[in-house]
């Protein structure tokens, strides 16, 4: 009976498992994990901090689920190192775990800035269910909230604050909001209908230093501007967790290197989500890159045959209740030609080079961004979502 133990109990690790199970109907399957729950929904995170989900509602997977897949959890159990001599596993509480096939799916880690004073109390970054849980008790009974990065999960956090009729102000280092997704028209529209909500934005911010003595209380800017602020989150982005690669010599750069089997540099390890490195790309930290990636090591693990390819860098979600789709190339600096449409509450932009669709950007109104998806996959003809199109 083949030993699989999986290292980290988010959507990659949790995927894996499950494809382990429908590949191997007796194998044994140990996943640790040193946060104390079961497999949850880390995009709720902020729905929590809003009091719009309990902690119980956060759960994906519950106790039944492992035992019906008899898979074996272990949750407040960190690994601390790994020996691939041995094929064990060691925990900061000193048990060991053996293998036969071990995956790596620790995840990533929040990205916090050398900025002074980032390690004042009322400094928080947003990661798992322990951070959410110390921000919703140290906010409540603070009013004004700064959040450092105006990227999705910036944006987002923010969002939390909002409905619990705080005052949020966002300060982002580039001159317009979630540059990956969105160009400077679809920003500043995005810009325009937050501030509605009640957000306030400061971009192109520099920021210097958290202010305060022992506790927060605000930012500094470059050009020596104080903002206040009783809390700050900071969502400067996150990076992969390369703890127990660096410990046992894989082979990583911006993540740990893997083959497209999600295989590492050396035998019997796998990773996958947003610890792992693909062709030379950095961890995306998308939800569908994660699981099939997952998908991918467990299957392999299990003896079956299944291929990695990548994931298509595209995005639907929500942004504080917005609507936002991006694909491919949103031209930033005007190269291509294109055609846009906007109102007050909605812009959209389709991308084309010689005749063909190449990116697309559709905030406030997603209903045809499949459709537009695809014609991008296959490098369609314009011609195909001409319907859709502006006369």
């Amino acid at each position: 009976m083949r030993k699989y133990l999986i290292i980290g109990n988010g959507v990659a690790g949790t995927t894996a498992a499950e494809h382990i199970r429908k590949n191997d109907a007796a194998g044994e399957i140990t996943i640790l994990t040193n946060e104390n729950l079961p497999f949850y929904y880390r995009t709720r995170l902020n729905d929590y901090i809003a009091g719009k989900v309990s902690a119980d509602g956060l759960i994906a997977k519950k106790v039944s689920w492992y035992k019906k897949q008899r898979i074996i959890l272990y949750t407040s159990t960190k690994a601390a190192s790994v020996d691939p001599k041995k094929k064990m596993v060691l925990t900061e509480d000193h048990r060991s775990f053996d293998y036969d096939r071990l995956l790596i799916a620790t995840g990533s880690l929040s990205f916090v800035p050398p900025i002074q004073g980032a390690d004042k109390s009322g400094v928080f970054a947003l990661r798992d269910v322990q951070d959410a849980r110390a921000i919703k008790s140290y906010s409540q009974n603070r009013v004004n909230v700064m959040v450092i990065g105006g990227g999705l999960l910036g944006l987002e956090s923010g969002n939390a604050f909002i409905q619990l009729g705080k005052k949020v102000t966002i300060a982002e280092f580039f001159p317009r909001l979630l540059p990956r997704q969105l160009d400077n028209e679809g920003a500043q529209r995005l810009q325009q209908i937050m501030e509605k909500m009640g957000f306030s934005f400061k971009l192109a911010a520099r920021i210097t230093e958290i202010t305060g003595a022992d506790r927060a209380t605000g930012i500094r800017l470059e050009d020596g501007e104080t903002i206040p602020a009783e809390m700050v989150i900071i969502s400067a982005g996150v990076r992969a967790n390369l703890d127990l690669a660096k410990s046992i010599d894989l082979e990583y750069d911006k993540g740990i290197k893997v083959d497209e089997t999600m295989q590492t540099s050396t035998s019997n390890i796998y990773a996958a989500g947003d610890v792992a490195e693909f062709k030379g790309l950095p961890p995306s930290g998308l939800w569908p890159a994660s699981m099939q990636q997952g998908k991918v090591a467990g299957t392999v693990m299990a003896g079956g045959r299944l291929r990695y390819v990548g994931t298509p860098v595209s995005s639907q979600l929500k942004v504080a209740g917005i609507q936002l789709g991006s694909m491919g190339e949103i031209d930033v600096e005007g190269k291509f030609a294109s055609r846009v449409w906007t109102n007050e509450d909605e812009y959209t932009k389709i991308v084309i080079k010689d005749n063909r669709i190449i990116g697309c950007i559709m905030l406030g109104n997603t209903k045809d961004f499949l459709r537009i998806t695809r014609a991008i996959s296959e490098n369609a003809d314009i011609s195909l979502i001409e319907d859709l199109l502006p006369a």
